[in-house]
């Protein structure tokens, strides 16, 4: 067949130009190249020698990147001018099929067109990256031209009477109104640029966040084709597989994004709200008012992409229909200007076409789909950053009666934080689903009723009819779900508490009671898991996964000065003030009238719980105000605390319970001060921190655990008192900042921190206390009782008008009223003692190894070798932690799990094999019927092939129920298994592996990592062997069908394979980052929480929400780019699976054009293929997912090495040791020798003593000399590789370990209660009557107090007892102790919170009740072991002193003299 550009025919009408050159069809064509010609000679020298140099510059940072007037349209614009350009090229291809010689000038301009189209948006893109607007001239020219010679074209059409019956006319039309449009929008960049015509050129900047080099997320800033396939990802991800991303390569938030400015926007919808609904704001609306403008434009692209998904179903009926009748395309009738034309149907029933608009709408539908997508989820994003600070910022502003109440617990506020905020996030990623599935069902009806009949109707009725059963199914699904998510926020509070106080469940042997009652809450949570699996085999459904304040609002209220007649030389004055706690509760502050003396140091007395502590926070307006006013004097004015709170200056402030940050010793110090090295030494060495330090791995730059988890009780204080001192602010308030101090440093903070650094300075100091010898020292002195005040003034006043008060002091401090006039020498502790010290916890692993294991720790190094072997470790799948997951489901369930995916895929596959084969015969026979033309011949018997589908359906039901049963199964199997095994592992692991490892790191793997396992791991196991074997069997499919299609597969396989390779290295290290991130968010949270007193005293709210905002900012960019790495992946997969098509479609059509296959199979062949670009990217992203869900096996399996104790004894229980042992109480230790690890020096050396039955012991030492080691080794808590402990004559070496903690009584120094009544906290093993609980209550002076709370023994404790003081907290901790009656009793520091009066009581207590028992205490203030029977001074490990008090008194040399001396 002959080719030329106006054809070849015999005749000549091709080249008649008798009426005029422009009314020769060819010669117009001919002209419409004109203008494509020029713009390609014009741009490719600009395009390849201008700018080959900076491409590269431009592609990694677009600096200089902005965009012209009309961008978007402009692309858009040129998307649909390519595509109508592509059906020109093929309706001139198919209308030229019928000549006898070819017309190259049908399709030729076409496809200069189509060339010239993508060189112009080439050619824009590289203007406007290098903003040089001034070469966008040539652009202007060729849209004119074009824009002439398509006229031209058009109106010759017009006059030969071609009309829209015609395609080419309307495709001609399309064209002339595109070319318009386009020359309008660079006619409007000239308007608005005025780069050229104008005198002055307007000068643009790009926007702030592009000149910023820090942010690097740039899909706001992309253009539409870079922006729909996430084109500017690629460096991005090739870079990630060179080495890991970490918060620095991705860079900052670009300003639209960042949480502070979607915060703003939230507000104001949310005042705007109030204002409409006068004074109460909806929420939702607000959200939906802030946010709903692009979850508008995400349902939009939704519904495009649904109606676009219907052109693959009705493309495929096309092309088999066609082919079923050759692919006879009608032959034109129409021919003008020597051509034929064609109507659009006539080009419609041509195979090929059909297939190639199916791979257009394949890639516009998946452009749309993950367009949509990204704009939902990027809406939820910063829609979380939003709520995240308003809840913040409510946070602020929530009375500490919340939060000592139980109202709102810390556990609560981070679940608020970290599962209900993402919740919110996805429910407006699904809310386009919402009106986007009716659309479908309805469409999807319609066209089947189209092309099936009525047949249609019933299987819409059936759906319709199984629409409650569904509802039904789901409504059980959410119901289960809820029960399990309270069942493991129950069992995780549980674990929480058991890990918490840990030490104390082994010492007491309760570790049993714990580990049934977390088993007891896992049963139904196990039980709800149950359900929740059932219901989702059922359903067969893939299971994926009011605040009112402005940020700054305190300055709206007016200020109202305050007159005050008396003097103004006071701080802080209240006058007749009634706080609570509760609004309606009972005053806790009764009558108060108190002033603080300006530059003064006061001093707060009374016994415990009589509201020393209350007495401060209400003076800082922590506590609600009755009635009352509270004066703070200012430099200009006294202000009213009713009128303006706020305006008082920052007070220093150390809680009782010392607050500490997650950050270094030395942030917790300088808490965002300015650093004053000078300053700075000071206050270490007046709270003695520097021996601390120096024992720390990275001395003042070691990480903080998580609420100060690596240091010890002194150490937490001293720093707490730290912050304090450090602080440049006119008034501090420290509260009781010596109960975890021993003597000697009690006296050096009091000596050189508050009267040297603070007094001197003239701060206003007001102190809460103890230690009564510290009296004289005060300027002035609150003495309280019982919520109210005793009585204020000067200690001398208090002599004079309250002797007896004054005498009950100078009692307790043993000693005269006189000036302390001895400074205490402290000898400096060397760093070889503190190293014995028992908290030797600072291993470098612990504080600064992350979970993961080494391989999977990528730091970065020289070493090129190591990098690059971690980086192969980070390509290769964790095949080692599958395996584990899949052993654990046992023998039989493994085998049961593989084939009956196996067999229903291969019961699916033969589903649509019979049903293409039923068709193709069924057609084969009409067609036969036809052509005999006889009405004799017997019909088309359907009856085998209906009985055979119907079998295979229900076969493939069935087989279905039972894939998902057997996942769920496995999974259930699995969890349950390493849950148990975990549980059992960790409580029964030693003492040192608590301190060793951080407990937030433990509380993890019962969390995050279980819960990834119970309710993730399956779901995502299901989805990948769903879409990996229907992958598999649709490859499988199409290649019988059609086996050429194997060759098109092997470079697709190949690209496959590269993506998803580099897609799942960035994909796990940017999941990981969004893990990491939202732990330091979660963190700032909760210890917010904690420290909101601290904070609010310090003026600090403006500071921590910065914070705030600086680590959700992190957590959101980590987020984003995990998205659009998710998009990057789909895009390419999706784009992958079209090209299957495509080529499927071609290829089969072929084959069945040429080598007689049954269209049939090429509709089940193309009905394959289209499944293959849907699974196709859910299989890379579940594999991905898989990769980073094992992660949670592999740690477990870690914590699962860990070794436990040994429970074992060598003694059987029932023979050997009696019952009632120890029965005398008597103490032989021998040459005892004990260190905290085989690798750690020994804490205690040699050491021999023997304690006769029933003797009172007391032991003292500086800190670290060992005196709390002394007493662990009693109950085996430490390495003893020397020497024995032989009570009663038993050695306890021999011993079972629940044996011998559960007949000796201790009392810690860090009181514990867990959540729960009085009751169970004082006797959880239920063995003692009401009378015995009340008779220890009375014991530890607690039964007042209990016999006033609602319920008595059964009233409520709140979580780590925050409901009572800490001082009650420690009493009640040694009523627990009484309840036990042991011979033997074991006091490590316990009286430390504890004031005076009441520990003297309890001296005489436990000399008078446990008269008969021995009794060890290890003390602080040694005054409370001067009546003991023998005393122990240890230094080093080593014994020192070994005699009776009055002995080592006498003794001049004495240390334990020393010790008593500085004590007074």
């Amino acid at each position: 067949m002959a080719l030329a550009f106006c054809g070849d025919e015999g005749n000549s009408t091709a080249y008649n130009v008798d009426h005029g050159v422009l009314n020769n069809g060819c010669f117009v064509d001919a002209l419409n190249v004109v203008p494509h010609v020029f713009l390609l000679f014009i741009t490719f020298p600009i395009l390849f020698i201008g700018w080959g140099s900076q491409s590269s510059k431009v592609h990694i940072h677009h600096s200089t990147w902005l965009h012209f007037p009309g961008h978007n349209l402009r692309w858009i614009l040129t998307f649909i001018l390519l595509f109508v350009l592509v059906c020109e090229i093929a309706e001139g291809i198919v209308s030229d099929g019928v000549s006898e010689s070819r017309h190259l000038h049908l399709y030729m301009p076409a496809g200069m067109a189509f060339l010239a189209a993508i060189t112009s948006v080439v050619y824009y893109h590289n203007i406007e990256t290098s903003n040089f607007p001034k070469l966008l001239i040539a652009l202007l020219f060729y849209w004119t031209l074009a824009f002439i010679t398509k006229t031209i074209k058009f109106v010759k059409f017009c006059d030969n009477d071609v009309g829209f019956s015609q395609l080419r006319f309307c495709l001609t039309g399309l064209l002339v109104i595109l070319y318009g449009m386009l020359l309008a929008v660079e006619i409007n960049v000239i308007r608005v640029r005025r780069y050229v015509f104008f005198k002055s050129p307007k000068e643009v900047k790009p926007p702030e966040d592009l000149q910023d080099l820090g942010v690097r997320f740039l899909q706001p800033f992309v253009n539409l084709l870079s922006k729909g396939t996430y084109w500017w990802m690629n460096t991005f991800i090739k870079t990630a597989h060179k080495k890991p991303i970490d918060l620095k390569t991705i860079g900052k938030l670009p300003i639209a994004m960042r949480a502070l400015t979607n915060y703003i926007h939230l507000n104001e919808a949310f005042e705007a709200q109030k204002r409409k609904n006068i004074g109460s704001g909806s929420i939702w609306r607000a959200l939906c008012c802030a946010f709903g403008r692009p979850l508008l434009l995400s349902s939009t692209f939704r519904i495009l992409a649904d109606l676009l998904g219907f052109a693959g179903p009705l493309c495929i009926s096309g092309i088999v229909h066609n082919v079923g009748k050759g692919n006879n395309t009608i032959r034109p009738q129409t021919k003008i200007l020597g051509v034929f034309f064609i109507s659009s149907q006539e080009f419609l029933s041509n195979a090929y076409v059909l297939a190639v608009l199916l791979f257009f709408a394949l890639l516009l539908q998946r452009t749309f789909l993950q367009a949509s997508y990204y704009v939902a989820i990027e809406t939820g994003i910063n829609l979380r950053g939003a709520i995240q600070t308003k809840i913040y910022n409510k946070i602020m502003q929530l009375s500490t009666s919340n939060m000592s109440m139980g109202e709102m617990t810390a556990g609560q506020i981070c679940n608020l934080v970290a599962i209900d905020t993402n919740q919110l996030m996805w429910f407006f990623f699904l809310c386009p689903n919402l009106w986007a599935m009716p659309v479908q069902i309805i469409v999807g009806v319609l066209l089947l009723y189209y092309l099936l009949g009525i047949s249609a109707l019933i299987g819409a009725a059936v759906i319709i009819v199984l629409a409650p059963v569904q509802y039904f199914v789901a409504t059980k699904l959410s119901q289960a779900q809820r029960s399990t998510l309270e069942y493991s926020n129950e069992r995780l509070k549980k674990t929480n508490e058991m890990l918490r106080g840990i030490k104390l469940l082994k010492l007491y042997a309760w570790e049993h009671i714990f580990h049934s009652s977390v088993e007891e809450t896992r049963q139904k949570e196990m039980t709800s898991l149950k359900a929740f699996a059932l219901y989702t085999s059922i359903s067969i459904v893939n299971r994926k996964r009011p605040a009112r304040e402005d940020w700054n609002n305190y300055s709206s209220h007016m200020r109202r000065p305050i007159n005050i007649t008396e003097a103004d030389d006071f701080c802080v004055k209240i006058t007749n003030g009634f706080f609570t706690w509760m609004p309606e509760g009972p005053p806790a502050l009764s009558n108060i009238d108190i002033r603080i003396p300006q530059g003064q140091l006061t001093m707060i007395v009374g016994q415990v719980g009589c509201g020393k502590s209350s007495l401060l926070l209400a003076t800082l307006g922590e506590m609600q105000k009755i009635s009352g006013n509270i004066f703070w004097s200012s430099p200009e004015k006294e202000s009213s605390v009713d009128m303006e709170f706020r305006k008082r200056g920052s007070v220093a402030y150390a809680s009782q319970k010392p607050w500490l940050l997650n950050a270094t010793v030395e942030e917790n110090i300088t808490f965002e001060s300015p650093f004053n090295k000078q300053r700075y030494k000071a206050v270490i060495d007046a709270c003695s921190l520097q021996p601390d330090i120096d024992i720390l791995p990275h001395g003042d730059q070691t990480q903080i655990g998580e609420r100060g988890i690596n240091l010890s009780g002194g150490q937490r204080q001293r720093i707490s008192v730290a912050r304090a001192l450090y602080q440049q602010t006119n008034v501090v308030f420290l509260d009781d900042p010596f109960s975890a101090l021993d003597i000697h440093l009690s006296d050096h903070l009091m000596q050189e921190g508050i009267l040297k650094m603070l007094r001197e300075d003239k701060r206003t100091i007001v102190l809460v206390t103890h230690k009564l010898q510290y009296l004289p020292h005060a300027d002035w002195i609150i003495a309280m009782k019982d919520g109210y005040i005793q009585r204020e003034g000067t200690l001398k006043d208090i002599q004079k008008s309250e002797t007896e008060l004054f005498e009950h002091w100078k009692t307790l401090m043993n000693r005269q009223d006189q000036e302390l006039e001895k400074e205490t020498i402290i000898e400096r502790k060397s760093v070889l003692e503190r190293t014995n010290l028992r908290r030797t916890m600072y291993s470098r692993e612990a504080l600064l190894k992350d979970d993961e294991d080494d391989e999977e720790e990528a730091t970065e190094s020289d070493d090129e070798d190591n990098l690059s072997s971690v980086l192969h470790q980070r390509a290769k799948m964790p095949w080692r932690a599958c395996g584990k997951y899949l052993s654990a489901a046992g023998i039989l369930l493994l085998p049961l799990l593989v084939l009956s995916q196996l067999l229903k895929h291969t019961v699916m596959v033969a589903i649509d094999y019979c049903l293409a084969r039923w068709t193709s015969d069924a057609i084969a026979a009409k067609t036969e019927l036809e052509l005999r033309n006889c009405s004799v011949c017997k019909d088309f018997n359907h009856s085998p092939y209906s009985k055979v589908f119907s079998i295979l359906c229900c076969l493939g039901i069935v087989l279905c129920l039972v894939t998902s049963i057997a996942v769920e199964w496995t999974g259930l199997k699995v969890t349950k298994k390493l849950h148990s095994s975990l549980l059992n592992k960790i409580i029964l692991a030693p003492m040192r592996f608590f301190e060793t490892t951080p407990l937030g790191s433990i509380l993890n793997r019962f969390s995050a990592d279980c819960n990834t396992i119970d309710q993730h791991i399956p779901a995502t196991l299901e989805c990948l062997s769903r879409s990996t074997l229907l992958c598999v069997s649709a490859l499988a499919v199409i290649s019988y069908v059609t086996p050429m299609f194997l060759i098109a597969l092997v470079p697709l396989a190949i690209m496959c394979y590269f993506i998803q390779k580099y897609f799942r290295v960035a994909s796990r290290d940017l999941q990981q980052l969004d893990d990491s991130t939202q732990l330091p968010l979660l963190s700032h949270f909760s210890e917010t929480v904690e420290g909101l007193t601290t904070i609010r005293a310090f003026r600090y709210e403006a500071k921590f929400r910065q914070k705030l905002l600086e680590y959700t900012d992190s957590n959101n960019i980590a987020s984003l780019f995990l998205t659009a790495a998710n998009r990057w992946l789909e895009v390419r997969m999706e784009y992958i699976g079209a090209c299957v098509v495509l080529i499927a479609a071609v290829t089969s059509i072929t084959s069945c054009l040429y080598n007689n296959l049954s269209s049939g199979l090429v509709g089940l062949g193309l009905t394959y293929a289209l499944m293959v670009s849907n699974y196709l990217n859910w299989m890379v992203r579940n594999l991905a997912d898989m990769e980073i869900q094992l992660g949670a096996v592999k740690r477990i399996n870690g914590l699962l090495k860990t070794e436990a104790e040994n429970y074992e004894g060598l003694l059987c229980e029932c023979s050997i040791i009696p019952q009632n042992w120890p029965d005398r109480g008597e103490i032989q230790i021998q040459n005892l020798s004990v260190r905290y690890d085989s690798n750690l020096k020994p804490v205690l050396k040699h050491v021999n003593a023997h304690i006769s039955p029933g003797q009172k012991i007391g032991i003292c030492g500086r800190t670290g000399s060992g005196k709390s080691s002394f007493s662990l080794a009693f109950f085996r808590m430490v390495d003893t590789f020397e020497g024995r402990i032989i009570i009663d004559g038993i050695d306890i070496a021999k011993l079972p370990l629940q044996t011998l903690r559960s007949r000796l009584s201790i009392i810690l120094q860090d009181p514990i209660l867990f959540s729960g009544t009085i009751r169970f906290n004082l006797d959880p093993e239920k063995k003692c009557t009401d009378s015995m609980l009340w008779e220890a209550l009375e014991i530890a002076q607690l039964k007042h107090v209990v016999k006033a709370l609602p319920g008595g023994l059964d009233a409520i404790v709140t979580e780590g007892g925050e409901n009572f003081s800490q001082g009650q907290r420690q009493l009640f901790c040694l009523a627990r102790a009484f309840v036990r009656k042991t011979s033997i009793f074991i006091m490590d520091e316990a009286t430390a919170s504890i004031d005076m009066a009441t520990e003297n009581i309890l001296q005489k207590v436990v000399m008078t009740a446990f008269a008969d028992r021995t009794v060890v205490t290890i003390a602080h203030r040694v005054h409370t072991i001067l009546n003991a029977d023998l005393v122990i001074v240890m230094k080093r490990g080593l014994i020192l002193e070994y005699d009776k008090p009055e002995v080592l008194l006498e003794q001049e040399d004495s240390v334990f003299a020393s010790f008593v001396q500085a004590d007074k």
